[in-house]
Formats: structure tokens, C-alpha cells, sequence
């Protein structure tokens, strides 16, 4: 009789277990998208409404809810990755040098926050060239990633980011550890671990959903986090300077990097860093997929009889 017993030890995945440097498990990257009002701007376009409210909620961002973030990663010596909308950092000319004197990465998020289904490809091409240009002429330095508005991707834009010297992007969900599409590193996110879909409240009759309980969202959040440890993949948490930067959400992940600290065998990094990493490690070659987009599959009939 044949043993149709699974053997424990034996993974299901045709893919490789990721490996990590010596000594750590899984890894960590703290992101922040500072898109500040940014993406309100892109959506009135030019039917902007003479109304303070909206504004100054996102305003609270670059004022106050950033730095508390800052000062935040500071108390536990973490460094993160912030991306910045290059209208954000024209807005506010000290931003980057600042993140970057802190010690942490910044990378491009397009120029107004723009969506990818409202931009041509050479609308888009023209907007990384622009974000890219004012990032070095701010800080004599040039950005190594990018991540894209609402997390959206097309082949033309992989292209684009990989002639214009970028090393890595952070939009997609394919896996939950570093990996290749079409030759570029993609440092993977997931919107469970983004705090837009859970506290994103404008108020003034735009907002579908309710905002949701910070408790709920940190034991969520805790969840995602230790089970991704135990399976060794890349927990990457996403939040946005002025949603996280408000007093409770500041408590909120308090309490979840208090948690992260505490695993020793896990790698706090930047996604700089950890693109590094997978380009020079064992790793490299090992994720690589195709930017394929299925043809569509039309009407379809069934059962039915020539």
C-alpha cells in the first residue's frame, strides 16, 4: 500500500527558500510614502475646491506627522525607506536632505502621485526623468528606487525605471521576499500591511470605508509579522506621513517595532539595502519571472453546440 503521507520537510513551492544574511531569518522594511496632499491635488485636478479641511489634514504630514516617524525609527536605530512624490519635495526643499542626513533611503513615487491608468507611457517616462532630475539637484544624490503611486505597474514603466540606472522597484506582490521581473529587483509590498486601507479618513463625504480600531490593525499586523519570521519571507509595512504620524498610530507601531526589536534573527533594512543583498547573494536568478500579461480571454461559451 503506497504512503500518500505528505513529507513535513519537503516544500510544496517549486521556488527556493530565501536566503537571508547569516544569522537572520526573515527581514524587515519600514516604508514611508510621503505623499502628503499630493495625490488630492492629482485627483481634482483642475477643479480644485477653495476649501481649507481636506488640505490641512494632509498638511499635518510634512509639518509634524513625518518627523514624529523620524523620531519614531530613531528611538529604535532603525532606518527606513521614504518615497516621495518629487511635487512633495519641491513643496518643502529640506525634506530629502534631512531623511537622507538621518540616515535614511529616499526614493521616487512619481512626480504628482499620478495614477498609471490616467498617464500615457510617455507622460510616465517624462514624469521619472523630472522626479529623478529634482532629486539630485537637491541632494547630489541619486535615488536607487522606485515605487509607484497605488502600486500599479505596467512593462513600459520596468523598462524605463531599469534604463534610467534604477536598481530596484517597490510596487508589486508577487511574493512575499525579494524577487526579479523582467531583470529588475522588485522588493515586494502587500496592502494588508498599509495603513491607508484601514485609517485613510478625509471626511467631507469622500470616504467609502470606516476607519477601522488601531488595536485590531496591530494584532493583525503582529500576526502577519511573526508568521512571515517563521516562514522566512520579507515583512515590508507601508505608512504614509499623514495617517501614522497622528498620536495613536505613533502608539500603534510603538508597540509593533517593540515586537520586531526583539527577534535577533531578523534584519531591519532598507529596501536599498536589502535590493543589495538579493543582487550579490545566492539569491539572484533564483525569483525570476516575466512581466506577463495574460491575453484576454473574450466571450466564452459552454455547453452549447456548433
Amino acid at each position: 500500500m503506497t504512503d500518500h503521507t505528505p513529507d513535513p520537510a519537503a516544500p510544496l513551492s517549486t521556488f527556493p527558500a530565501y536566503a537571508w544574511p547569516e544569522g537572520k531569518r526573515s527581514a524587515v522594511l519600514l516604508s514611508v510614502d510621503v505623499d502628503a496632499n499630493s495625490p488630492l491635488l492629482w485627483s481634482l485636478g483642475n477643479d480644485a475646491p477653495q476649501r481649507l479641511g481636506i488640505h490641512e489634514i494632509r498638511n499635518f504630514g510634512p509639518r509634524t506627522g513625518l518627523w514624529r516617524l523620524v523620531e519614531l525609527f530613531a528611538r529604535f536605530d532603525f532606518k527606513a525607506s521614504f518615497y516621495v512624490p518629487a511635487h512633495v519635495a519641491e513643496q518643502h526643499p529640506d525634506m530629502l536632505p534631512l531623511l537622507l542626513k538621518q540616515g535614511h533611503e529616499i526614493g521616487l513615487h512619481g512626480y504628482f502621485h499620478e495614477i498609471v491608468s490616467e498617464v500615457s507611457d510617455d507622460e510616465f517616462t517624462g514624469a521619472l526623468e523630472a522626479s529623478l532630475e529634482l532629486f539630485v539637484r537637491q541632494t547630489g544624490t541619486k535615488p536607487v528606487g522606485f515605487r509607484s503611486p497605488a502600486w500599479e505597474m505596467t512593462p513600459h514603466m520596468l523598462a524605463e525605471i531599469k534604463r534610467l540606472g534604477l536598481t530596484y522597484d517597490s510596487s508589486l506582490s508577487g511574493f512575499d521576499h525579494p524577487y526579479e521581473i523582467d531583470g529588475l529587483t522588485e522588493i515586494p509590498v502587500q496592502w494588508a500591511v498599509d495603513d491607508a486601507i484601514f485609517f485613510k479618513f478625509e471626511g467631507g463625504g469622500r470616504d467609502r470605508f470606516p476607519m477601522q480600531s488601531g488595536r485590531m490593525v496591530l494584532e493583525d499586523w503582529r500576526a502577519e509579522w511573526r508568521t512571515l519570521h517563521r516562514f522566512g519571507g520579507l515583512f515590508t509595512l507601508t505608512v504614509h506621513d499623514w495617517i501614522s504620524g497622528r498620536a495613536q498610530r505613533i502608539a500603534l507601531l510603538e508597540d509593533l517595532l517593540q515586537d520586531i526589536a526583539g527577534a535577533q534573527d531578523t534584519w531591519v533594512a532598507t529596501a536599498a539595502e536589502i535590493a543589495q543583498h538579493h543582487q550579490t547573494s545566492s539569491n539572484k536568478g533564483r525569483f525570476a519571472v516575466a512581466a506577463a500579461i495574460p491575453a484576454a480571454i473574450g466571450p466564452r461559451r459552454f455547453g452549447t453546440k456548433a
